[in-house]
């Protein structure tokens, strides 16, 4: 018995054969040709299973946009029809009533074309590297914001426009997947000649029930005017760093496109800030191989960018360079526009300050879409395991440079920010009963003292000696002197050449006087306790060792000191504007 081999796909077989379609009921069942047309007709209608018109066009407006990135997929469906500007424009009638208007002078459509766009699932670009994928995006988009949207286009000035509507409430009252076709009105024609010009498309989305976040008592008072206005600028931020390279007319890397929010021009900010930043990658650690499933290879690119530490920026520059923890990372494009922007995806941990310092350029093209698991609004990526260690072995050098960036430079202002110990030293010099060694004599040549203390006279210890030391340091002070990695150590000290006096020395340089300290600074209290605290220590060592025991006090200083670096590894240096912060509470 010959047998014969079929292919299938929902609700249709393909015979190879005799390149005929049979449609079935069950896939098991491989094209019964004996059936009437009517009982064939029957089975493929069992098959169509149409979706509830009201759920799903309800449902879909809850894919995760938000107006920025709605807006977003708005002008790349602009850019991918080749228009060379774009204008929005945010609206709110007197009585609430919101509006936000797309208008851009690129190709435009027909009616079919305008037809076939406005369907859910729409067919496919005949450009691949369009910034368009799915299909979905200006339907999606748009319902995530309004319950309305309308599209008017026209190829050229001598064709006729083209408008149809989506509208929910009207598509959720007659349970089907029917559109608006209205006759163009005069205001519209007014809208599309001021932000298209003779040809081009229109998108205006009305009904905005979801533009903003929160409902105003007095819909189109002043504070909802004031929401629109921080709604429209939010949105220029956006743009300027989704499109910096479509926006930047030098950057020749993609053709330039000007967008309008409100009238005013977007400009380009490039979160890399190329005049200023270093290049942490050589040229021949730039490109990345990425082997796809059919056995082809293709290149993704990526820089490593090193900033400058802010505390070398100008405040105008600063302005610029925008560092912030959140700022550190990957910022990913796709076809030249940025779709995902900070964090580190998995190849590092969580973002921290010291590695503020490093932003990762990545490159690719439409080609690695699959690899890269674009999702349907186009805002996010995922590594597949094995491109994240690939990666990291790569990155891990500049990665460990930028924290070293960071640390250098803000543990030398941390070290020469000076906090005040005056009240600490006051108030040990105001408090004669309190229990410390008698000092016989101390010299600074050999670092040597003698004392009378709780293990008897004449107790002679290796100590620093400090001569000449200001009064108001005399008890507690700290240096930059310590070598030895602890915390603090205890001291002799005179503001001559005798009268020593036990005191205590804390290094600057240890973490606990960087990150705990330099935090307290604001609160004159904290630091006096933390000061009084180590004096006490010190004083307390002074006047319980011997020659025998001096170096079990220097192994429990030891211990402590390294378990507070341990402890405080993971803490953030603070910066300028975080110690403002905390001086204003």
């Amino acid at each position: 018995m010959e047998l014969s081999v079929c292919i299938y796909v929902p609700a249709r077989i393909y015979h190879p054969d005799k390149q005929e379609k049979f449609h079935c009921h069950d896939s098991r069942h491989l094209g019964n040709q004996s059936k009437s047309h009517e009982e064939k007709v029957s089975q493929v209608n069992d098959l169509i299973n149409q979706p509830d018109a009201k759920r799903l066009i309800f449902g879909l407006r809850d894919t995760g946009y938000s107006f920025n990135t709605a807006a977003a997929d708005i002008i790349d469906n602009s850019i991918a029809a080749n228009a060379t500007e774009v204008n929005i424009r945010i609206e709110m009638e007197e009585d609430g009533r919101k509006f936000v208007c797309f208008g851009d002078n690129g190709d435009g459509m027909d009616g079919e074309m305008l037809y076939e766009a406005m369907r859910y699932g729409a067919p496919a670009r005949t450009n691949p590297a369009s910034l368009g994928k799915f299909g979905l995006g200006l339907k999606t988009a748009s319902s995530s914001i309004c319950l309305k949207f309308t599209v008017i286009s026209r190829k050229s000035p001598e064709m006729e426009f083209s408008k149809l509507a989506w509208d929910l409430e009207h598509v959720g009252a007659r349970n089907q997947w029917e559109m608006l076709r209205d006759e163009v009105t005069a205001d519209e024609l007014d809208l599309f000649e001021e932000l298209c010009g003779d040809k081009g498309t229109i998108v205006i989305w009305s009904k905005c029930d979801r533009l903003l976040s929160k409902e105003y008592e007095n819909p189109g008072g002043t504070q909802e005017q004031k929401a629109i206005r921080r709604l429209g600028e939010r949105l220029k931020e956006h743009i300027a760093l989704i499109y910096y390279r479509f926006l930047d007319r030098d950057d020749e890397r993609e053709r330039p496109v000007s967008v309008t929010v409100n009238g005013e021009r977007v400009s380009p900010w490039n979160p890399f800030y190329p005049g200023k930043a270093k290049q942490g990658l050589p040229p021949n650690q730039q490109e990345l191989e990425i082997e796809m499933e059919d056995g082809t290879v293709e290149v993704a690119h990526i820089k490593a960018w090193l900033l400058p530490n802010r505390r070398d920026l100008t405040n105008e520059e600063r302005a610029v360079a925008r560092i912030t923890n959140r700022g550190q990372g990957f910022y990913i494009h796709r076809e030249g526009r940025l779709i995902q922007q900070g964090g580190w995806l998995g190849v590092f941990g969580v973002s921290e300050p010291h590695t503020s310092l490093l932003r990762i350029e990545f490159d690719f093209n439409h080609r690695l879409d699959d690899a890269f698991k674009v999702d349907v609004k186009k805002s996010k990526i995922l590594f597949d395991p094995a491109i994240e260690k690939e990666l990291k072995s790569l990155l891990q050098p500049v990665y460990r440079e930028a924290g070293n960036r960071y640390r250098r430079k803000e543990t030398r202002v941390a070290v020469e920010r000076g906090i005040d110990h005056g009240s600490a030293n006051r108030a040990i010099e105001n408090t004669p009963s309190t229990k410390k060694p008698a000092v016989e004599s101390a010299n600074p040549e050999d670092r040597s003292a003698t004392l009378n203390n709780n293990r008897g006279a004449g107790i002679r210890l290796k100590v620093p000696v400090d001569t000449h030391v200001s009064l108001d340091s005399i008890y507690v002070d700290a240096v930059e002197t310590i070598t030895s990695g602890d915390l603090w150590e205890p001291a002799m000290r005179s503001g001559t050449e005798s009268g020593f006096v036990a005191g205590v020395r804390i290094n600057k340089h240890h973490d606990f006087y960087l990150k705990i300290y330099q935090r307290a600074a604001a609160n004159g209290y904290t630091v006096e306790g933390m000061d009084l605290l180590l004096w006490a220590f010190a004083v307390a060592e002074q006047n319980n060792t011997s020659d025998e025991l001096e170096s079990i006090f220097e192994d429990i200083r030891d211990e402590i000191s390294n378990n507070l670096k341990k402890l405080l590894r993971e803490v953030p240096l603070p910066d300028d504007d975080e110690l403002t912060n905390i001086a204003n509470k």
